[in-house]
């Protein structure tokens, strides 16, 4: 009879026993689902660099912090995991702390690692030593530094999990140089699960018995922690109950921009419809978000205690919220709309009236403006006008900070979750980092990123990055020759005073094409379609970036 032992013999482990700290944080991370790190090295955690050498986790060495925390940052807007930075001490965590303060204002899930000075030297001012807790305590959910080197893959499961738990954010660890390199066993810990929260008996009754009552109800979906399959179940419910839904400040696309029920975005410069919105409602249900300062306009839009606000969000603190809470449901997006399609209400004659209404103003604020040139300056308008019908339905924009944004707001037809990419802590310089992440994690869609000639030149350089992985994204710099946001609210504040705003520029278009890719000068209306057109056949067939500098007027608006 044949020997069955060797059948059921236990598979052998075929990783040492024993493996450097810095090496067990990578398997860690490759556990957890990391895909890519985003990293400008360091001497201080050359460990984990050499733990990433033969790791699956693709490693994208970043031209500047600044750059690589934004990239991680974007990573973390678009899955369902925290986006991975890493960065060397004193200086280089400096530098990353502005995609930091992004990740704690957009509710973005982050884990970003900083190599810190050796354990034996702390406490003595040593070469770049810094306080890492003193820096980021106030802005990061947590800040851990790995002390004992057998706690590696614990301490990162526990990164992992504080980035997601809750109310999404980031979160910092520092890895001691001396301490990463010291040999531990190489067991990994596991991924460490979520609550997600849900929608109790009497939550379901609440907001059925809330929406029952109510003549003009209005959504308003928002934050990071969505998947597509809740933006589509969330999305059918409210076609089918003739119920509007808004977008929160720079999160557009949960809610599709062609869906009958999607009625326009709410925050700074928003047009006029949407703004009233927020008082004419009789109930207003916040999902994935808080009423917080962008917008209810700086703390008084719907302050009324009197009005009926349903929050809907995993933080039970309520962090950032303004007004009135009629009810709160603790529970993330999907899981409360996995509950909500479970309540059917008769569809009111009023919720068909209301939604049509502002889904009539939102149409015709997004009717794009003519694609014919007109004679003179090269327009936003005209190659908005251009672009939009070039693109396919899973196309995606990302943007950093300044009035060049609002004809992405306007125009650009966000049909998925997470297709508009942006830092809604009004951050510059996001535009080209967060392009990049975007192009990695998603190749096959058109990426395009729209730039102001202020803020392009914080982290153009990472263009250099681009070229080196493979990124493609159509990059679109609206060169009007000043910090045009500030500049609008000087006239307001201090008329014909100009002060401090107005920019010189060089030839953005041979800077693209020093860097590898594909750069066109626009200067009058007329050359928009053909510079358009060539640059998306320079990323379509020779798969490279392309960059459209537009010079225009100053003081253009989208609206």
């Amino acid at each position: 009879m044949a020997d069955l032992r060797r059948s059921f013999a236990p598979e052998t482990d075929p990783r040492p026993a024993t493996t450097s700290a810095g090496h067990v944080i990578v398997q860690s991370l490759a556990s957890h689902g990391v895909k890519r790190t985003y990293v400008v090295p360091g001497e201080s955690f050359l460990e984990v660099l050499d733990g990433l050498h033969q790791s699956d986790i693709e490693t994208i060495v970043c031209r500047h912090e600044g750059g690589a925390a934004y990239m991680a940052e974007a990573d973390g807007k678009m899955t369902q995991v925290p986006g991975i930075a890493m960065v060397t001490r004193g200086p280089g965590a400096a530098n990353a702390h502005v995609g930091l303060h992004t990740a704690w204002q957009d509710s973005t899930p982050m884990v970003l690692f900083v190599g810190l000075i050796p354990f034996t030297h702390r406490d003595r001012e040593a070469f770049q030593e810094f306080d890492i807790k003193a820096w980021f305590d106030t802005g990061a959910k947590r800040v851990m530094v790995l002390d004992h080197p057998e706690r590696a893959s614990e301490i990162v499961a526990e990164a992992m999990f504080a980035a997601t738990n809750g109310r999404p954010g980031p979160v910092v660890v520092g890895l001691p140089e001396d301490i990463i390199r010291e040999h531990v066993p190489n067991t990994i810990h596991p991924p460490i699960p979520v609550a997600t929260g849900g929608m109790t008996v009497a939550d379901s009754a609440a907001i059925a018995e809330a929406l029952a009552a109510s003549s003009k109800p209005l959504f308003v979906t928002g934050g990071n922690d969505w998947t597509q399959h809740g933006a589509d179940q969330l999305t059918r419910w409210l076609e089918k109950h003739h119920i509007p839904a808004a977008a929160e400040w720079r999160t557009e696309g949960t809610v599709p921009f062609d869906s009958p029920s999607y009625v326009g975005p709410i925050g700074y410069g928003r047009p006029r419809p949407t703004y009233d919105l927020l008082d004419e409602t009789d109930l207003l249900i916040f999902v994935g978000t808080v009423p917080g300062d962008v917008i209810t306009d700086g703390f008084v839009c719907r302050q009324d205690w009197t009005k009926k606000n349903f929050l809907v969000t995993i933080d039970p603190s309520l962090r950032g919220r303004s007004g009135p809470v009629s009810y709160q449901i603790v529970a993330k997006p999907d899981v409360f709309v996995r509950d909500l399609t479970k309540i059917d209400l008769p569809v009111k004659e009023e919720w068909k009236f209301w939604t049509a209404r502002m889904r009539g103003e939102q149409e015709k604020f997004a009717t794009l403006p003519p694609a014919t040139p007109s004679d003179g300056k090269a327009s936003m308008d005209t190659l908005m006008a251009n672009l939009v019908p070039a693109l396919a339905d899973d196309a995606m924009v990302t943007f950093g900070a300044g009035e060049h944004t609002n004809w992405a707001h306007r125009y650009f037809p966000t049909r998925r979750y997470a297709s508009m990419i942006s830092a809604r802590n009004g951050s510059m310089g996001y535009s080209i980092p967060s392009a990049i992440a975007a192009s990695l994690a998603h190749p096959e869609r058109r990426v395009v990123t729209i730039a102001g000639d202020g803020e392009f030149l914080m982290n153009g350089q990472e263009l250099a990055t681009a070229a080196q992985y493979g990124a493609t994204p159509l990059v679109v710099v609206m060169d009007n020759q000043e910090y045009g946001t500030i500049r609008t609210h000087q006239e307001r504040h201090y008329p014909d005073r100009v002060s401090g705003t107005q920019l010189k520029n060089p030839d953005f278009a041979l800077m693209a094409q020093a860097f590898g890719g594909y750069g066109v000068r626009v200067e009058q209306d007329a050359d928009v379609p053909q510079a358009l057109q060539s640059a998306l056949k320079a990323i379509d067939e020779d798969k490279i970036f392309a960059l459209i500098h537009i010079i225009v007027e100053q003081r253009v608006k989208a609206y």
